[in-house]
């Protein structure tokens, strides 16, 4: 099975976790003019990998982080493919159900906050099966 990887450079280390900060920028960030542009976005993301006792890392070493592509495809569908199947259920629903359309609107966006809700409550289940290793 293929994996996701990511470069990115150690920050921190404790016996339980390794924190990787990964630097994703947009595709205006490669450009060579990003500099003079002004339009070039980085984001900086940290990525807790359980450390390893045989690993012989140091902070600030250059890394790639890696996740099983199917734990990718599995994050898509959590966070953007079911709420959307749940706003249009919740907005289809609610306008077959005789409700104004401002109804229907409001009720499948809180629907969709609803969703959300739940998958911020089992944060930590799903923290659990989305496990990265560093290469």
């Amino acid at each position: 099975m293929k994996d996701i990887a990511h470069k990115g450079r150690i920050v921190e280390i404790t016996p339980e976790y390794t924190t990787v900060e990964i630097v994703s920028g947009s595709a205006c960030s490669e450009c060579h003019a990003s500099g003079l542009c002004g339009i070039s976005e980085y984001t900086k993301k940290a990525v807790q990998v359980p450390t390893s006792g045989w690993d012989n890392y140091k902070v600030g070493d250059e890394v790639d982080v890696l996740l099983k592509a199917s734990m990718g495809h599995k994050a898509v569908w959590v966070a953007y493919v079911i709420p959307l199947f749940v706003l249009l259920a919740g907005l289809l629903g609610l306008n077959a159900l005789g409700c104004a359309e401002l109804v229907s609107g409001l009720g499948g966006i809180a629907l969709t906050a609803l969703y959300y809700f739940f998958v911020w409550l089992f944060r930590n289940k799903l923290k659990n099966e989305y496990i990265f290793t560093i290469k």
